[in-house]
């Protein structure tokens, strides 16, 4: 009897659209597709490793449910240290609250958490130990997050070397190879659609959202982190047509990300990429999960005849 292909999963970086990781991880267990090593890269880490401690349901409700309007709230506002924010206190109740597992050794199968050593610019692999000291490490996007230090090297996100770490899993000897590219810019056929009845309804009129994370920023902190925004425009005392800081960050980070993906898949490719549809998602969009999880699933959806018979091959 010949033995099934090992099948390897690879969920990139992406900020708020990693929620689609969650579609995709559903699309594949619905479509009867097993799952046997997980290699993430930032919120791609944190999906994964939540699935593979089985509370993918739970991380699924929990998102649903804060609508992204709270998602700052659990990190802590560092001024003047190395990050606007600090994660190192609350990625544990982010993680915990779903699982009571704190090690790698406790998942259901081999994960695999990519970030990047800030002081000699290589990628670290990350498979052993504390999950949360990695997923703070994975996780720490430079400037908005604080390094992270494991083993006496400092940390950060590893979108910068490895948005979509293909070559992981391979190394770990997944035989099918599926990854996941949040940063694609393709735009879901749903928006497309949208934007094209919205034109014909503003007949040219300018749009009303100029400043849009300007104002979601607005009302996520109007409550308890009104006060982050408010010290962020005390300190940097910008005009209001000047990028907002954290908007600049992130966009800056997803154009480096995006061409890195581009060089790094060319050289490296999976046997399936997965790009869902998420163009019109900023980075910072946290408010459209529903979104972001019905074009993970659809993205998966589109490649599941590739993917049924890539694993039938002898």
């Amino acid at each position: 009897m010949t033995s099934r292909k090992k099948v390897g999963l690879v969920l990139g970086s992406g900020s708020s659209r990693g929620w689609a990781h969650i579609g995709a991880i559903e699309a594949l267990e619905a479509s009867g597709i097993p799952i046997d090593v997980i290699v993430g890269c930032s919120v791609g880490s944190y999906v994964g490793a939540l699935f593979a401690s089985g509370s993918l349901a739970s991380l699924k409700e929990f998102v649903l449910r804060m609508n992204g309007k709270k998602v700052f709230s659990y990190f802590d506002v560092v001024f003047p240290r190395s990050g606007l924010l600090d994660g190192t206190r609350k990625v544990k109740e982010l993680f915990s609250m779903h699982t009571p597992k704190e090690l790698f050794e406790e998942l259901s199968l081999p994960v695999a958490m990519v970030a990047t050593d800030l002081k000699r610019g290589r990628k670290v692999v990350l498979r052993s130990g504390s999950i949360m000291k990695a997923l703070q490490a994975t996780m720490s996007i430079p400037g908005l997050f604080a390094p992270v230090q494991i083993n006496g090297r400092w940390l950060v996100d590893g979108g910068l070397l490895d948005p979509v770490p293909v070559g992981v899993a391979k190394a770990m000897a997944a035989d099918v190879v599926i990854a996941v590219d949040l940063n694609s810019g393709l735009i879901s056929r749903r928006e497309v659609r949208k934007q094209a009845h919205k034109a014909e309804a503003d007949n040219g009129q300018e749009p009303e959202y100029k400043y849009e994370l300007l104002q979601k920023l607005s009302d996520y902190y109007e409550s308890a982190e009104a006060s982050f925004k408010s010290r962020i425009n005390d300190l940097f005392r910008k005009e209001e047509e000047t990028p907002d800081i954290i908007d600049t960050v992130m966009t800056s980070i997803n154009i480096m990300q995006e061409r890195i993906t581009r060089v790094n898949l060319a050289v490296e490719p999976p046997d399936i990429l997965v790009q869902p549809r998420l163009g019109d998602l900023r980075m910072m969009d946290f408010d459209r999960v529903d979104h972001a999880i019905e074009e993970g699933y659809l993205g998966v959806m589109e490649r599941m005849d590739d993917i049924k018979a890539l694993l039938a091959k002898p």
